[in-house]
């Protein structure tokens, strides 16, 4: 073959730079070599694939012939390098996971383990900072992958499902709502709402249950950890909206009283999200299975 990769890379890089001097730079040869391996293709080929019109290089029929070729062996080669080099680091990486809700971390340790048995050479980090704002961390390329409790429709993001979970209303169980089996939206209206610490728009209570209903509770409380929730529930000191599978052991315990909001239950369902353009890494694949496996105990 007279044509090789070289030479269309070279080819490439006079039409793109527009100069044998600035396509030397960019192929990081000497002038005179890139110079010399353009006469040398161009004696191969028997034609001209430029004319030289002063510092210019324009490209003739032939040329751009060669430059088609270019960019089509260009584009396969460097997709074939990218898969390569891929394959070849399958059992070794970063994965940067976070999760919209503090208390996936509560659970994430068991699939972390069970990750980690299978592909110990890949590193996991728990991108605390990217919490609540995972879907903004992933369009940023701050983040590989996010757990959310609702599926997202943005273009750039692809998501599978994982599992789902049900929201409850907990108390103290001297709480005059305690012995009650289901909570409508009115039955908030005279009590103190203990939220995390994140807008009433966000929330699932208010979003789903209360907002709808035009109701608004007498007072809320937010906070950042679900200890704190968990602490100041059993004090009688108001009502949280938690996963049940989140106080189970205090539900065990007879420490608190869980009651379901509305008839059907305040349901979320959630999916692992990650960015559409990239091509989902081998563990990123078998973390999200691992995810829709295991999840929340007794959820």
């Amino acid at each position: 073959m007279t044509l090789d990769v070289r030479h269309l890379r070279l080819v490439a890089a006079v039409v793109d730079t527009g100069s044998v001097t600035a396509a030397a730079r960019v192929l990081h040869l000497s002038q005179p070599a890139l110079s010399h391996q353009l006469r040398d293709v161009e004696e191969r080929l028997g034609t001209e694939l430029f004319q030289r019109e002063g510092r210019r290089m324009v490209l003739t029929g032939p040329g751009q012939r060669v430059l088609e070729a270019a960019r089509k062996v260009m584009a396969e080669v460097e997709a074939a390098e990218a898969d390569v080099a891929r394959l070849a680091h399958t059992s070794q990486g970063i994965l940067r996971l976070a999760t919209e809700c503090y208390t996936a971390y509560h659970w994430l340790p068991a699939v972390l383990r069970r990750f980690s048995t299978r592909h110990p050479q890949v590193e996991v980090r728990i991108a605390v900072e990217a919490t609540r704002r995972p879907v903004e961390a992933l369009l940023a390329g701050t983040l590989d992958l996010g757990i959310v409790s609702a599926p997202t429709r943005h273009r750039r993001l692809a998501h599978a499902p994982l599992f789902e979970d049900e929201l409850v209303a907990v108390m103290a169980p001297e709480h005059p709502l305690a012995s009650r089996s289901v909570l409508q939206a009115a039955d908030f209206a005279r009590e103190h709402v203990l939220l995390y610490s994140i807008p009433l728009t966000e929330s699932t209570l208010f979003q789903q249950v209360l907002t709808p209903a035009g109701v608004s509770p007498a007072r809320v409380s937010h906070l950042e950890l679900t200890e704190a929730l968990v602490e100041l529930t059993k004090a009688g000191l108001g009502i949280a909206v938690l996963a049940r599978w989140a106080v189970a052991p205090e539900l065990s315990r007879g420490t608190l009283v869980a009651v379901r909001v509305t008839r059907k239950g305040l349901r979320r369902h959630w999916h692992a999200v990650w960015p559409r353009a990239v091509r989902p890494t081998p563990h990123l694949t078998s973390f999200v299975e691992l995810l829709a496996k295991a999840g929340p105990p007794g959820r």
